[in-house]
């Protein structure tokens, strides 16, 4: 095989690539030499990987090839190659968590995720990057070289999930694990032109990540984490999440998923998009609060009016929300939900070894009222989100308020002119956290650098199957997984990787 043939394969979507294993027409060991190979070239560049596993794939494709002779079915998503965040337990597979505190943690245990992938039949690659415990979205932690875009290595592929998403872009691999607390896979998505979605809260179990009371720094954000996939096309996003979905007693807010088919969803957007039009569609270009990008604006407007007006025939009006920024409340929370004590204690003896903004974070003067304040605000946005859902099906905006910024920073210093917090290029993200409600980026269209720009689609309490039936639609009318990024090596680009290490056995 060429490098041009394994590229085309290695771009192609994993709805495809089980149909073609299936048939025998495509070895799962002859796809992740190819990825594989394709890594090896590549991922030097983009530092998506910071602990890859390439003896274990091989292994384990070997595996479900054999049982494919053998008559057996691995699953759904047999000999589908994947990327697991390490903010995601993996059993036997270093999980660092971004942090050189953990830097030698060996789980002895998969997360619930990682579980239900490879019973599924999927192969796992490695562990991707992430910031710092998911405390920051972009791909900069103490341990590894930060992540770089695709579209460009001298830009930031967002984060945290942030190796999942440069992974899937570059075509190492076609989906990948990510999670999302605040923004970490749908602002990537948006960032490297990816469909990201966060589920409803409970649709997909969490643990033992923001459980494990053992381990300080993973044992946070309960309320508002969501775990969703990294893919390039919403087919493979809804066939990620009908083996993802559905409740597990070691999650407490995990719930039933009979009510939503997934991979039917995605199907009847994409082949029947007259399913989706007369929705009811709010649009809110900045949330009545946020600067945004005007670049970005434009081509989010232009999106929803020719694509989603203009095209699927949706009744779209323009909406101001009502809430005042959460903000100051979301990052209380955060640490209302964060083993303060224990992480605290790890700043005193690590804290030159650990994120600065973290450190800082951790050693504010938080006090109760700080919390219950935070909650009460939690509540506020829930109750003005529902009062103006009552009349909507879905509510768009801008995923994120920029284009990718330059890699080494966490957001940028300014978005149209006004100085702005590092966090507030994410602002359209907090919402569908604090209220658990289903959201997904899309691709909305490009900079005129040619920089990816995001579309969010938030939908009602549990509507989880219109977001995915309009995002098919969506795609069908204005396509974009033939989009694929030209990655070279530019003087900004060159890394060496020299604290990644790769398990082999």
């Amino acid at each position: 095989m060429n490098s041009a043939e394994r590229d085309e394969l290695c771009f192609l979507p994993a709805t495809e690539l089980v149909a073609r294993i299936r048939s025998r027409e495509l070895s799962p060991v002859e796809l992740t030499e190819a990825v594989l190979d394709r890594m090896q070239e590549m991922d030097p560049l983009l530092h998506a990987f910071c602990t890859p596993t390439p003896e274990p794939a091989r292994r384990r494709a070997r595996l479900i090839a054999d049982d494919l002779v053998r008559g057996r079915d691995p699953g759904p998503l047999v000999g589908v190659p994947l990327g697991i965040k390490d903010l995601l337990s993996t059993k036997g597979i270093r999980t660092t968590s971004g942090s050189w505190v953990y830097r030698d943690h060996i789980p002895d245990e998969d997360d619930i995720v990682v579980e239900r992938v490879l019973a599924a039949g999927a192969i796992c690659l490695g562990k991707t990057n992430t910031s710092e415990f998911g405390y920051s979205a972009s791909g900069l932690n103490p341990l590894f070289p930060a992540t770089r875009n695709p579209w460009d290595t001298a830009s930031s592929p967002g984060g945290s999930s942030a190796g999942s998403a440069a992974a899937v872009a570059a075509g190492l691999g076609p989906v990948a694990l990510g999670s999302d607390g605040g923004c970490s896979v749908r602002a990537p998505a948006a960032l490297c032109g990816l469909v990201g979605m966060k589920p409803s809260m409970g649709r997909v179990p969490v643990y033992p990540g923001c459980r494990d009371e053992r381990l300080p720094g993973v044992s946070g954000w309960e309320s508002i984490e969501h775990i969703g996939p990294l893919t390039r096309t919403v087919a493979d996003a809804a066939l990620m999440l009908s083996v993802l979905a559905g409740p597990d007693p070691r999650d407490r807010h995990s719930i039933p998923c009979g009510d939503v088919d997934w991979i039917a969803a995605a199907r009847d957007g994409g082949e029947r998009p007259d399913t989706v039009a007369g929705l009811r569609v709010g649009f809110s270009p900045d949330l009545g609060y946020l600067p945004v990008d005007p670049e970005v604006r434009g081509v989010v407007e232009r999106a929803v009016r020719e694509v989603v007006e203009g095209q699927l025939g949706c009744h779209v009006r323009a909406v101001r929300p009502g809430w005042s920024d959460p903000a100051a409340a979301f990052s209380a929370l955060i640490m209302a939900e964060t083993d303060l004590s224990g992480m605290r204690a790890m700043a005193d003896r690590h804290a030159d070894r650990m994120s600065p903004h973290l450190v800082a974070w951790l050693r504010g003067p938080w006090t109760a009222q700080d919390f219950t304040d935070a909650n009460i605000a939690r509540k506020a946005l829930v109750n003005a989100m529902a009062r103006l859902m009552r009349d909507l099906d879905v509510l768009i905006t801008p995923t994120t308020a920029v284009a990718a910024f330059p890699v080494g920073a966490h957001g940028p210093g300014t978005i149209d002119g006004t100085p702005v917090s590092q966090s507030a290029w994410i602002g359209f993200n907090y919402p569908a956290n604090l209220t658990g409600q289903p959201a997904i980026s899309v691709p909305a269209g490009r900079t005129g650098a040619g920089l990816p720009v995001g579309l969010q689609i938030i939908g009602r309490h549990l509507a989880d199957g219109t977001v995915l039936r309009l995002a098919a639609a969506i795609e069908r009318a204005a396509p974009w997984a033939q989009l694929r990024p030209s990655i070279t090596a530019g003087a900004a680009s060159i890394t060496t990787r020299a604290t990644a290490r790769t398990v082999r056995g």
